[in-house]
């Protein structure tokens, strides 16, 4: 089934579906998993359309291209078009909260970054955005103290709180749209906790926003 935005209460969006536009190295405890450098700046990357998958279908992991992490992170849909905007501009823009897998060819990344290469076929290839439904942002009134965390095979592996973005939300979507105009459906991914592992055939997994929703998938 193709992908459309819609509420955890069933109710599709009105919105196209865009790109998702990332920021790298937004969590310390994960810049230190991973032995990487703090940035100066945000560090952004892009996946395209094509990437967003739902996550009422399986998980389809790429073949014969090394381990595939998880890195789960709090997605943010934008609602207006935002064009070099300020942090009171992205507030008001946000048209809902959800939870999305930023899936990573470990060793492919890591291979090109060793080259100075780009990252985008480590990144941003078909079906690396599972994205859940989207809360309201009213329902999620102080988005940037919320609880994310995920389990795999009932075990959690993630688990993190937006307070300790080193670039919080909406500052982070005004330094994208100076860079990137964000359109009315695009999905802003914001950094992922410590706890980036790979995953497996037949792996259940759990995604988990505020201690309140919860959303289920397996990978095929």
């Amino acid at each position: 089934m193709e992908y459309r935005h819609s509420y955890v209460d069933g109710n599709t969006i009105d919105l196209p579906v865009g790109k998702v536009v990332c920021i790298g190295r937004n969590y310390l405890d994960h810049i230190h998993e991973l032995g990487n450098a703090v940035p100066e700046a945000p560090l952004l990357f892009m996946k395209p359309s094509m990437a967003i998958v739902g996550l009422d279908a399986p998980l389809r992991l790429p073949e014969r291209s090394g381990p595939v992490h998880h890195e789960l992170e709090l997605a943010v849909l934008i609602g207006r078009r935002l064009t070099a905007t300020s942090a009171a501009g992205a507030r008001e823009a946000i048209a809902g909260y959800g939870l999305a897998l930023d899936l990573t060819l470990r060793e492919v990344q890591n291979g090109l970054k060793q080259k100075g290469q780009p990252w985008e076929v480590a990144k941003a290839f078909d079906g690396s955005c599972p994205l859940s439904p989207f809360v309201r942002p009213e329902q999620l009134p102080n988005p940037q103290a919320a609880d994310i965390e995920l389990r795999v095979n009932g075990e959690v592996r993630q688990r993190g709180n937006t307070g300790q973005m080193m670039h919080p939300i909406a500052d982070l979507i005004a330094a994208m749209s100076r860079h990137f105009t964000l359109l009315p459906g695009d999905v802003v991914l914001t950094g992922t906790p410590a706890g980036v592992a790979a995953l497996a055939p037949g792996d259940r997994l759990e995604l988990c926003l505020n201690g309140h929703w919860i959303f289920s998938t397996r990978v095929g």
